[in-house]
């Protein structure tokens, strides 16, 4: 008999960990298990991310700090989760980590992820209000997931993937750095302009919290600092 799947108003939820999907390993494609390490003795890959600003609110409430205060919050939310839940049942976390987890393609997978002009992942409920924040193995015996389809839910501006339903695309011509004012997005004119002195987008983005979808779900400036903080310091040390 499959164990209980995890559920949304579960205690991963209530923890900020409000979006949870489980794969089955033999089902995944190969390319996926491949960046997983060594997978002998799991059974299942449990995707974890949160929707909105009820994960941010849980890290401060746990007075969060440190080099990556989000992880390192999400890293103990999945160890009590075994341990109060899953007692004995083996598991281990393979993002945030080393190993290059494909994660967009999970998200896929899941029917959390639609392409974006400004190439962060976007659902119709949540907007690009949402993220990645565990990839776990585990030897459990969880119902596998089902895809979300949000194609006939009714959701802001219809359909699956909303880029597709929408006419302005304010998020293109509001761009700063015009990274998509030609065909595709140009990262290079995204990295170059946030590296300026006179950039608006350092610790925002300006095409992303232009556009009007989950728009309620929007990070907080707090949030939004830390994220864009921590991705401007990396594009500072390996561009």
């Amino acid at each position: 008999m499959s164990e209980r799947s995890p559920l949304p108003d579960g205690p991963l939820a209530a923890a900020g960990l409000n979006r949870q999907h489980v794969f089955d390993l033999a089902a995944l494609p190969a390319e996926i298990t491949a960046t997983l390490g060594a997978t002998a003795g799991f059974r299942q890959l449990i995707l974890l991310g949160h929707g909105g600003k009820r994960l941010w609110e849980c890290v401060q409430a746990a007075g969060g700090a440190g080099g990556d205060p989000i992880d390192d919050y999400c890293a103990r939310v999945v160890a009590d989760w075994f341990a109060a839940e899953l007692p004995g049942r083996r598991y281990r976390i393979v993002y945030p980590g080393s190993v290059p987890v494909p994660l967009q393609q999970l998200g896929t997978l899941a029917g959390w992820h639609q392409p974006t002009p400004f190439m962060v992942g976007i659902d119709p409920h949540w907007g690009t209000w949402y993220a990645y924040r565990a990839v776990v193995l585990a030897d459990t015996g969880f119902c596998p997931s089902e895809a979300v389809d949000r194609a006939h839910e009714e959701v802001p501006l219809g359909g699956s993937n909303p880029c597709a339903n929408c006419l302005e695309k304010p998020c293109i011509s509001v761009c700063p750095a015009g990274a998509m004012a030609s065909s595709g997005f140009v990262l290079e004119r995204c990295v170059d302009y946030r590296k300026t002195g006179q950039s608006q987008c350092k610790h925002t983005c300006l095409a992303r919290i232009t556009c009007p979808v989950g728009s309620e779900h929007r990070y907080g400036d707090e949030q939004m600092r830390h994220a864009y903080s921590h991705s401007l310091r990396m594009i500072e040390r390996h561009r």
